[in-house]
């Protein structure tokens, strides 16, 4: 049998796509999640619902949009419908399935930070984009898949600021108003990562192929639990990385590299 060359990118991409099911209705953010999700409706799931925080409803955006604003989610989309109503009708009413979500840090219990990294709010070292939509997907989806790279410098044991809440650090609960189950899973460029259902911590429960369950220690800023069975994520197949690389390469086409960018 063949074997297929791809990037740690690659696979992480594919992995994050293979959890939307098709017809699941999905807030998608920016970047790698974006990614993922438009591969699973070009792909398994072409009846996915993808709504993005601008107000658009069944996107079926030809190339990657660069953000919530681009004008490829509206000219695509079912409907377009205020951002009110997004965030009142369709999250907060229970009616998102899932909600793919990046982060520059993530903590052992799924809460993650988007808006600063190093000294104070008022003077960071570095100033992030913000927290967006973020904090009510991460409170109203009925659950929650984080899309990162996996290092030291993301996986962290104390976050420097918390943007968008997971599990409350000291009881382990939602906290009030929280309707959705979380972050339920992590998948980034080395592994996937569940969250357990009575501590709430992330575990690792599946190695991507190639992978050492060391490397994946060494890039993880916490002593991290390990499932008692810890497997393999299936290699990419053919036609999976057919449609990613095809995908990237419209996106390069219509906005240069910057398209690309995750």
């Amino acid at each position: 049998m063949l074997e297929l060359d791809y990037t740690p990118q690659e696979i992480m991409t594919i992995a994050a796509a293979r959890r939307l099911k098709n017809g699941s209705v999905c807030f998608v953010g920016i970047g790698l999640p974006s990614a993922a999700a438009n591969l699973a409706r070009i792909t398994h799931a072409p009846d996915v619902v993808l709504i993005y925080e601008s107000g658009t409803i069944g996107a079926k955006p030809d190339v990657l949009p660069l953000s919530i604003g681009d004008g490829e989610l509206a000219e695509t989309a079912d409907t377009v419908v205020s951002v009110p109503e997004i965030f009142r009708y369709w999250l907060q009413a229970g009616r998102v399935d899932v909600g793919f979500l990046g982060a520059a840090q993530i903590d052992k219990f799924g809460n993650i930070n988007t808006t600063v990294i190093g000294g104070t709010y008022e003077s960071p070292r570095v100033r992030l984009p913000g927290a967006g939509g973020a904090p009510e997907i991460a409170t109203a989806a009925k659950e929650v898949t984080i899309v990162l790279k996996q290092s030291k410098r993301a996986f962290v044991e104390k976050l420097d600021f918390v943007t968008s809440c997971g599990h409350n650090t000291r009881t382990n609960d939602r906290g009030a108003g929280a309707a959705g189950r979380g972050p339920t899973t992590v998948i980034t460029d080395l592994a996937i990562l569940q969250s357990d259902p009575q501590t709430r911590e992330l575990v690792l429960t599946r190695l991507h192929p190639g992978v050492s369950e060391e490397q994946v220690h060494e890039a993880t800023g916490w002593k991290l639990s390990v499932a008692p069975r810890l497997e393999r994520t299936v290699a990419p197949t053919a036609n999976e990385l057919a449609a990613l690389r095809d995908l990237h390469a419209r996106t390069a086409a219509a906005h240069g590299e910057v398209g690309t960018a995750e």
